[in-house]
């Protein structure tokens, strides 16, 4: 394991993976107004908004309208959540810049997501896939469940890589490994990324940290000593899956940005721009969000 990379690249999936496990709805124009301000902060990549059926996830009902509502910003990727072809019909006329597809690592935890066993899954996503790239769109493959899960328990590397070399063969960009639950330890990012790294390239690869445990700067940590350098993270640490039990949220934008200043890693994010963001959205849930940095920051202002 050698440096860190002089640069990380922190992709916000605050407007997605955040609200989707939210009770209280988010007016449209408050969504808009949110992602404007992410927007604004040098964030290169936002993932807007999911594109599944709003029954399943009822938070972001209002995906197609917020594509079209929210502003445009030049060096800015705006992808969403995609499970078939008709998202990506609905997404692509939202103007999505980034397909955003979705599987899990163990079986159980993908039938209680998608409903779908493993190898059915495949043939929907690799459809979606083609038609993504066909329009000019990146596409990612997140890859849940890489190290637990909560059905089954441990997850065997080796299924991990089975799933990504498929994603990866079907044309996906890059690959975001998700620690869905939230309770996996440095030890474990060692063993997955040992053997990824001999598999695919490190530039292919996101890590997407849950803090369950509070693990998730440790394991960012220890992934950047493995010289990954692209992160998936939500602003305020809001968010939970709700088809993983316990679950929390992600490992928050606000926290890994202070790391990483700390660190005199480069990001091209305006710190002050985020925590108005996630002051923002913290007052239009009306609750605090797990953020340490910024539970200081609101405690100082």
């Amino acid at each position: 394991m050698g440096r860190w990379s002089e640069f990380v690249q922190i992709k916000e999936v605050g407007p997605r993976d955040g609200l989707q496990n939210e009770k209280q709805w988010l007016s449209t124009s408050d969504k808009v107004h949110w992602i404007n301000t992410l927007s604004e902060s040098g964030l290169t990549e936002i993932e807007y908004s999911s594109f599944v059926h709003p029954k399943w996830v009822p938070a972001l009902a209002d995906a197609h309208e917020v594509g079209r509502r929210i502003k445009r910003y030049p060096n800015v990727r705006y992808s969403a959540l995609i499970p078939n072809m008709k998202g990506l019909e609905l997404a692509l006329d939202a103007g999505i810049d980034g397909a955003s597809v979705f599987m899990s690592s163990s079986e159980t935890h993908n039938q209680k997501n998608i409903n779908k066993s493993i190898d059915e899954t495949y043939p929907v996503l690799e459809e979606v896939i083609h038609e993504a790239k066909e329009a000019g769109k990146h596409v990612t493959g997140y890859v849940s469940t890489v190290f637990d899960c909560p059905y089954e328990g441990k997850v065997n590397p080796e299924q991990v890589l089975r799933v990504c070399d498929r994603l990866l063969d079907a044309g996906v960009d890059d690959l975001s490994l998700g620690d869905t639950i939230g309770t996996a330890v440095p030890a474990q990012v060692d063993q997955l990324l040992g053997k990824m790294l001999k598999n695919f390239p490190g530039e292919k690869l996101i890590m997407h940290f849950h803090d369950t445990r509070g693990m998730a700067i440790a394991n960012i940590m220890r992934s950047m000593e493995h010289g990954i350098a692209r992160f998936d993270s939500s602003i305020g640490g809001l968010g939970g899956c709700p088809f993983a039990p316990g679950a929390a949220g992600n490992v928050a934008t606000n926290d890994v940005l202070y790391l990483l200043n700390g660190l005199g890693i480069k990001t091209g994010i305006d710190e002050n721009k985020l925590q108005e963001a996630a002051l923002y959205i913290q007052s239009k849930l009306g609750k605090s969000l797990p953020s340490k940095s910024l539970a200081y920051v609101a405690s100082q202002s």
